[in-house]
C-alpha cells in the first residue's frame, strides 16, 4: 500500500509555532511541539508526524532537583532551563471511543524496535511502507506510539533521535572532571575511539593533563599495568598520516587482541544528561493533560528494550513517574532485558550507552544496588533502598510493570537480583503491580535461523534462534488489557530458590554435549565506589573502588540442558535442540572462557542414535523423541495450545508458531 501524503514541511511547522507557542504552560514543561512533517499511513488510518518538542524545567521545582547540574545551566529570561528533542508520533486518524493509550517506547540509542518486535515489521527508522508496519498488531490494539529523543550523544546520523541539551558551568566557567573509556580488543588495531558504539565522545580537555592515564590487564579484576605515556597520544590515523584527535587514542606498536584497555582522562563542559529523563516524563504528560496536545491520550506505557528498559528502570527509581503537577506518568511499562541494571543517564559526564557485561564495559554505574522493587538492606554496606522506594508515599503512581528478561539477562546482567535477597538466600516476590517473565533458553536477542555456515563450529552453532518474539507480542496484548481494562494478566513465571530452579553455576546440571561446555564464570554486580561526591551524581574516583560482588544465580536445565523455569516457548516443549543463553568466547587466547556479549549457543539434537553415539551425546536422539514428523507436529501443537490457552501465546499466532516448528524439523533432517 502506498502512503498518502498530506500538510507537511514549512507551513505546518509554522502553524505549530502559532497554535502552541502563544499560550504559556501551566504546568507540564514542554514549551511547544514543532510539527516539521504530517503524512497519512496505513491507508489512512494512521498519521505519522514527527519534529521537535521544545522543553523548559524550572531547577527550582522539586520534581527537577533530583536532575544532576540542572541547576548549574543556562537560564531564559524566565528562568528555565531550555531543551530540545527530535519526536515520532504514530497516531490513529479514528481513535477508540474511550480513547487512545500511548505505548512510549525509549529508544534504545536513537532507534526505534517497537514495530521489529511487536508486529513483525521490517526495521525502519522511518515506518513508511506496509513492511515497516509488518502485521499492524499494535495499531490494531488502538494504541499511540510515541517516540522522543531523550540521549544527547548518539551517533551523528540525521535519522536518529537527539536530545539537544545544555551544558553545565560554575557561574560561567568550565567543569572539568573525570572520564573513563574502555575497550576489549577483538583484533589487532593502533587507534580506538573514546566514545562507545561510535557514539559523541567527550573529548579531552588536556591532552597533556597528567590525570590522562592509560592502562592494560588481562582479566576483569585483574591488575592495571600502567601503558607508558611516550607510547600512545589523542590521535587517529587518517591517509596512514597520524594526526591530533581529541576523541580518539592511538598506541605505537598497537593494541592487543584478548585485553582489556581502559583510559581515565580529564574532559570539560559536562552536558546535562538528566534532562533526558524528564523529557520522557514531560511529553507524556503533555499527551495525557495539555489541551493543546497534537496526540491526546487517556493512559500511557513505556516500553524499553534492553538499554531503554534499564533507562526505564532508572526512571522509576528516581521518581520520575510523577510529574510537575503531581500526577502519575506512566500507568504500566514493558521492561525487557534490563537485567538488574539502570544506567548512566543522570550523572555529571555521563556517557548513557555504557553497559555492563561479564567481559566488555566494566563498572560504569549501571548495575548498581537496590535491584528488587522491594526496599531491602544490603548486609555489606547497611544501605537501605528499593526500586520504588520513591514512591512508597504515593502508591497509586506505581505502574503495573512487566519485567521481561532471557536467559542471557541471568547469565550476562544479574537478573536474579531482581527477585532475591543481596545476600542471595532468599526469594523476594514481586509487588502486586508486577509481573516476572523469565523467557527461557533465550538469548539477548534472536539469532538466525537456519544458522549460517560461519555460525556452526562443531555441531554447535554461534548464535540463539529461539524465537521469544511470539511470547513478547502476548505479553504485550495482556498488559494493556491489564492497564485499560483491569484484567488480570498471566502469574509470574521465573526460576525461585523454593523451587530449586534458581542455581549458582556450580550447581547447574549441564548435560555431556558435542562441543559445547558450559560456562565457569558469570557476569556480577559489585559494589562500587565512584567517590565522596557520587551521592549527588559526581564521579571523583575512576577507575572506581571495586567491593564485594552480589551472587548471581541462574535457571536449572534439564536433561538436554535447555532451562526448566520461566515461560518454555514450543521450542522447549517440544524440543528439537538445546538453546543456552550463553556463548564463550572461545579461540586460544586468555578470554576463551569468558561470555561473549548478548549471545547463546544452538546445539541441534543428534537425528540417530548412531550419531549420539558418534558425538559422545549424552541427550536422547529425535528418533527416539518422536515417531515421525508427524508425532513430532503433533507435541509442537500440544505445546502451541497449551500457551495460547495460558495466554502466553497469541491465537493468531499459532499457525506461524508451527510453521516455524516444521521448518526446524525439515532443516534439522536436511542439514
Amino acid at each position: 500500500m502506498t502512503p498518502r501524503y498530506t500538510r507537511r514541511g514549512p507551513a505546518v511547522a509554522g502553524l505549530a509555532l502559532v497554535l502552541l507557542a502563544g499560550a504559556h504552560p501551566a504546568t507540564a514543561e514542554v514549551r511547544r511541539l514543532v510539527v516539521a512533517a504530517r503524512q497519512e499511513v496505513l491507508g489512512g488510518d494512521y498519521e505519522k508526524l514527527s519534529g521537535s518538542v521544545e522543553l523548559e524545567l524550572d531547577p527550582s521545582h522539586p520534581a527537577n532537583a533530583v536532575i544532576v547540574d540542572l541547576d548549574r545551566a543556562p537560564r531564559n529570561a524566565r528562568g528555565r532551563v531550555e531543551a530540545s528533542a527530535d519526536f515520532m508520533v504514530l497516531r490513529p486518524r479514528r481513535p477508540p471511543a474511550r480513547g487512545s493509550t500511548a505505548l512510549l517506547e525509549v529508544s534504545n540509542r536513537g532507534g526505534k524496535a517497537v514495530l521489529p518486535y511487536f508486529t513483525r515489521a521490517a526495521w525502519s527508522r522511518d515506518p513508511t511502507t506496509d513492511a515497516e508496519f509488518g502485521d499492524r498488531l499494535l495499531m490494531r490494539q488502538g494504541l499511540t506510539l510515541i517516540w522522543v529523543g531523550w540521549q544527547f550523544d548518539v551517533p551523528r546520523q540525521g535519522d536518529l533521535l537527539r536530545l539537544r541539551a545544555p551544558i553545565a558551568s560554575d557561574a560561567g566557567r568550565p567543569i572539568e572532571g573525570l572520564v573513563r573509556s574502555d575497550w576489549t580488543v577483538e583484533r589487532p588495531t593502533t587507534t580506538l575511539p573514546l566514545a562507545h558504539r561510535d557514539h559523541v565522545a567527550y573529548p579531552v580537555a588536556d591532552p597533556q593533563h597528567a590525570d590522562n592515564v592509560l592502562t592494560v590487564r588481562s582479566s576483569r579484576l585483574g591488575p592495571r599495568e600502567i601503558v607508558p605515556r611516550d607510547r600512545w597520544r589523542f590521535a587517529r590515523l587518517e591517509d596512514g598520516r597520524l594526526v591530533d584527535d581529541p576523541r580518539h587514542v592511538h598506541l605505537a606498536g598497537g593494541f592487543q587482541p584478548g585485553k582489556i584497555y581502559e583510559l581515565v582522562y580529564r574532559a570539560q563542559d559536562p552536558v546535562v544528561v538528566g534532562i533526558g529523563l524528564a523529557a520522557v516524563r514531560d511529553i507524556v504528560s503533555w499527551a495525557r493533560h495539555d489541551p493543546r496536545s497534537e496526540f491526546a491520550v487517556t493512559a500511557a506505557i513505556g516500553v524499553g528494550i534492553s538499554q531503554s528498559g534499564r533507562f526505564l528502570r532508572h526512571f522509576l527509581y528516581q521518581g520520575f513517574n510523577t510529574d510537575e503537577a503531581g500526577r502519575k506518568v506512566f500507568d504500566g511499562m514493558l521492561i525487557h532485558t534490563a537485567g538488574a541494571g539502570r544506567g548512566s543517564f543522570n550523572h555529571r559526564f555521563a556517557q548513557p550507552s555504557r553497559d555492563a557485561h561479564r567481559f566488555s564495559a566494566f563498572f560504569y554505574p549501571t548495575d548498581l544496588f537496590p535491584f528488587t522493587s522491594r526496599t531491602q538492606t544490603d548486609p555489606e554496606t547497611g544501605l537501605a533502598d528499593g526500586l520504588l522506594a520513591r514512591s512508597e508515599d504515593r502508591p497509586a503512581h506505581r505502574p503495573k510493570i512487566f519485567f521481561t528478561n532471557t536467559g542471557y539477562e541471568y547469565w550476562g546482567r544479574a537478573a536474579s537480583l531482581i527477585h532475591t535477597s543481596p545476600d542471595g538466600r532468599a526469594d523476594v516476590a514481586p509487588l502486586p503491580n508486577e509481573r516476572l517473565y523469565h523467557l527461557a533458553g533465550g538469548q539477548h536477542f534472536i539469532g538466525s535461523f537456519p544458522p549460517s555456515a560461519w555460525e556452526r563450529a562443531g555441531q554447535a552453532y554461534r548464535g540463539n534462534p529461539l524465537d521469544f518474539l511470539v511470547t513478547m507480542r502476548a505479553l504485550l496484548v495482556r498488559l494493556v488489557e491489564w492497564v485499560v481494562d483491569d484484567r488480570t494478566p498471566p502469574a509470574s513465571a521465573y526460576p525461585t530458590l523454593a523451587a530449586g530452579t534458581l542455581v549458582p553455576i556450580g550447581a547447574l546440571k549441564f548435560p555431556r554435549l558435542p562441543d559445547a561446555t558450559a560456562p565457569s564464570v558469570i557476569h556480577q554486580a559489585h559494589r562500587v565506589d565512584y567517590g565522596p561526591r557520587w551521592p549527588a551524581g559526581i564521579i571523583t574516583r575512576e577507575p572506581p573502588g571495586i567491593g564485594a560482588p552480589f551472587p548471581a544465580l541462574v535457571s536449572q536445565v534439564d536433561a538436554d540442558g535447555n532451562e526448566v523455569a520461566g515461560v518454555r516457548g514450543v521450542e522447549l516443549r517440544a524440543p528439537l535442540a538445546t538453546y543456552t543463553p550463553w556463548q564463550l568466547r572461545g579461540g586460544g587466547g586468555i578470554d576463551a572462557g569468558e561470555l561473549t556479549d548478548f549471545l547463546g549457543t544452538y546445539v541441534p539434537f543428534p537425528r540417530t542414535d548412531a550419531e549420539r553415539q558418534r558425538w559422545t551425546d549424552s541427550r536422547q536422539s529425535l528418533d527416539r523423541r518422536y515417531a515421525d514428523k508427524r508425532a513430532y507436529l503433533e507435541t509442537a501443537a500440544r505445546a502451541a495450545e497449551s500457551l495460547a490457552a495460558a495466554g502466553l501465546l497469541l491465537r493468531e499466532d499459532v499457525p506461524k508458531v508451527l510453521e516455524r516448528a516444521e521448518q526446524h524439523w525439515d532443516w534439522i533432517m536436511s542439514r
